[in-house]
Formats: C-alpha cells, structure tokens, sequence
C-alpha cells in the first residue's frame, strides 16, 4: 500500500476513533508529508475542518511554488469546498482512496487539469460504511441532506 494513502486512512482512523467523521488526508511534497489531518468538524464544532481543509491548516503557510508541487491524498472524493482549495492553491494532482460513498466535485478538478487517482480502497470503503451505518444522521448533515 501506497505509505501516503496509508497516513491518510490513519488520519480518517484517528477522526473515527474521536468521534468524529472518518475522512483523513495527507499533503506530500517531495516525498514527504508537510501536513497531514482528518475531518474534525465534530471534535472542534467546525464548520469548514474536513479533512482536506486540516491537511492543509496543518501543513501552514506555504509559498505558492511548493503547493504547485505537492500531491494531495484524501480517502474520500474532495467536497466542492475542498475542491476550492486545491484549485485556490495549484495542486496538481489528487490521490483518492474511494469515491464510491461519495462523488465529489471531481469533474471541477479534472476540468482544471487536476490529475486524480482513484483508487475504490477497501479500507477506506469500508470505514465510510460502517461509520455510515452507525451514524446516518450526521453523515446526512456532512453532506448536506
């Protein structure tokens, strides 16, 4: 398994484990990570903490020119708000665990000439469906149902 898309499902892990929504996700930028989190919009009662934003709050102010180089793993399809961001910041390419759950504003990105990787990780599919299951209310409220 690709140690990236590992840290990220780490990260959705630990926003599981805290209550939270399992989504995580890790900034790389040439071959390390710079930033790394998880959706924490229960735990610190956020409206915009999804695990994209984190990553990237965590990795810090950065200048332009090394965003237009790093690589972002997210275990589920980016939201439009994230999506936003990646765009805002010139990220070129977007590693996805699954987008099974949930098809985010991938075409956005694709029309900007974002490369996205898909890759339906079991991992990642499995955590969405259990926390699904076990909390279909908030999961309705994330998305906005």
């Amino acid at each position: 398994m690709d140690p990236f898309m590992q840290a990220a499902i780490d990260e959705a892990k630990q926003g599981f484990a805290e209550g939270g929504i399992p989504i995580g996700s890790v900034l790389m930028h040439n071959g390390k990570i710079i930033g790394r989190g998880h959706n924490r919009r229960v735990q610190q009662g956020s409206t915009v903490l999804h695990g994209e934003m984190d990553a990237l709050e965590n990795a810090g102010r950065l200048p332009a020119s090394v965003y237009r180089e790093c690589v972002i793993y997210t275990t589920l399809s980016p939201c439009s708000m994230c999506t936003g961001a990646i765009l805002l910041y010139g990220i070129p390419k977007v590693v996805i665990g699954e987008n099974q759950t949930f098809t985010g504003s991938e075409a956005l990105l694709t029309d900007h000439g974002v490369s996205l990787d898909i890759l339906q990780n079991e991992q990642c599919i499995e955590l969405m469906r259990v926390f699904i299951e076990q909390s279909p209310q908030l999961w309705n409220e994330d998305i906005g149902e």
